[in-house]
C-alpha cells in the first residue's frame, strides 16, 4: 500500500507541469493524470465530442524533426476557419486528456471547425514531447509553427483567422482571466469533494489518459486517494469553506455577468464564453456538474455553448 501511494504521488508530480497564461504554473488536476494551471488551478478533464470529423485527402507528412507529428498526414476540410481564410494542413494538439487549459485550446478548435489530430502526452516520462524545448502542455503545432500556452495560442489562432479580432476589450479580456485565475481554482476541491466523487474522476481520466495498465490502476484508486485529501489543503488555500456553494456562486458570477445577453459576447461566443465552456465541459456530466446544472441557472448558457461550439473538430486517424 506504501508503495502504490508514492506511485501515485510521483505521478501527480509528473503532471503538475502545464501552462495557462504568462505565469508559470502547474495543476494537480488529478494528482495522477493531467495539468494545466497552478497547484490550485486543477483541472477537469477534457472530454471529446463523440462526433469527430473523419480525415479525407490525407497527403503529404509533417515535415518536422518530430516523429510524432511525422504520423499524422494533413487534412482537408471546410471549416469556419477556412471560410476566412486560414487552412492549415496540418494542426496538432500535444496534450493531457483531463488538462483544462488543454481543454480550453479544444473548445477554440471546435467552435472554429478547425481539424486536429491529439497526440496524448504520457505524464510519466512526456516522451511525445521530447522533441520540444518547452516541456508543458498544451502544445499545438500549425504546420511548421510550435505554439505554447493556452491563451496564447488561442489569440494567435484568431488573429490569424479574424485579423481584426479585438483581443484587448475589456469586458472580454476580464473575464478570460477570471477563468484561468478563479473559476479553474474551484473545480478541484468539487471533482474530488468525496471519495466516490474522486473515483468517479479518476475513473474517466484513467480510461482517457495516455497510461499503461499499471499506472491505470495505480492513478485511479492511488490518485483518488491522493487528491482526495489535497483538495481540502485546496479549499483551504483558497479560502473555500464549502466546495459546492464556491462552485455555484462561480457559476451565478458568470451568469451575472452575461446580463442577459445569449452569450458574453452577445449573438455569438467570444473568447471568455469558450475559455468558461471549455473548462467546464469535461465536469458536465460528473455529480459535480450535474448538480451545478441543477442548483444555478448556468444551464441555459450551457447548452447555448454546446449547440454554438457543436462536434469535436478532433480528426481521428490511423497512427
Amino acid at each position: 500500500m506504501i508503495r502504490v501511494n508514492n506511485r501515485a504521488i510521483f505521478i501527480g508530480r509528473a503532471l503538475l507541469n502545464t501552462t495557462t497564461t504568462t505565469t508559470t504554473t502547474t495543476t494537480i488536476l488529478s494528482g495522477a493524470v493531467s495539468g494545466g494551471a497552478t497547484i490550485n488551478q486543477v483541472a477537469p478533464f477534457a472530454t471529446c465530442s463523440s462526433s469527430n470529423h473523419q480525415s479525407h485527402n490525407l497527403v503529404a507528412r509533417f515535415g518536422l524533426s518530430n516523429p510524432f507529428l511525422a504520423q499524422y498526414s494533413s487534412v482537408a476540410a471546410t471549416s469556419l476557419a477556412q471560410d476566412n481564410g486560414f487552412n492549415p494542413k496540418e494542426v496538432v494538439l500535444f496534450q493531457y486528456e483531463a488538462c483544462p487549459f488543454c481543454n480550453k485550446v479544444k473548445a477554440f478548435l471546435d467552435y472554429y471547425d478547425l481539424p486536429y489530430k491529439v497526440v496524448e502526452v504520457n505524464p510519466m516520462n512526456k516522451k511525445e514531447i521530447k522533441w520540444s524545448d518547452y516541456k508543458k502542455v498544451p502544445i499545438l503545432t500549425v504546420d511548421s509553427e510550435q505554439l505554447v500556452d493556452s491563451s496564447d495560442i488561442i489569440n494567435k489562432l484568431v488573429i490569424k483567422i479574424r485579423p481584426d479580432y479585438e483581443l484587448n476589450a475589456d469586458e472580454e479580456k476580464k473575464w478570460r482571466e477570471w477563468v484561468d485565475n478563479h473559476l479553474v481554482h474551484v473545480l478541484s476541491p468539487n471533482i474530488y469533494r468525496t471519495v466516490a466523487e474522486a473515483l468517479e474522476s479518476f475513473e474517466y481520466i484513467t480510461t482517457k489518459g495516455n497510461f499503461s495498465l499499471y499506472e491505470r490502476l495505480v492513478a485511479k484508486y492511488g490518485g483518488a486517494a491522493a487528491m482526495y485529501f489535497v483538495s481540502k489543503k485546496l479549499k483551504k488555500r483558497h479560502n473555500i469553506t464549502d466546495e459546492r456553494a464556491a462552485l455555484y456562486g462561480a457559476a451565478e458570477q458568470w451568469v451575472d455577468a452575461l446580463n442577459g445577453r445569449k452569450f458574453l459576447g452577445g449573438s455569438n461566443p467570444n473568447l471568455a464564453d469558450l475559455a468558461a465552456f471549455g473548462v467546464l465541459r469535461p465536469i458536465r456530466h460528473l455529480k459535480s456538474g450535474k448538480d451545478m446544472v441543477e442548483h444555478t441557472r448556468i444551464g441555459k448558457w450551457f447548452s447555448e455553448m454546446e449547440s454554438a461550439v457543436g462536434q469535436s473538430s478532433r480528426v481521428i486517424g490511423n497512427n
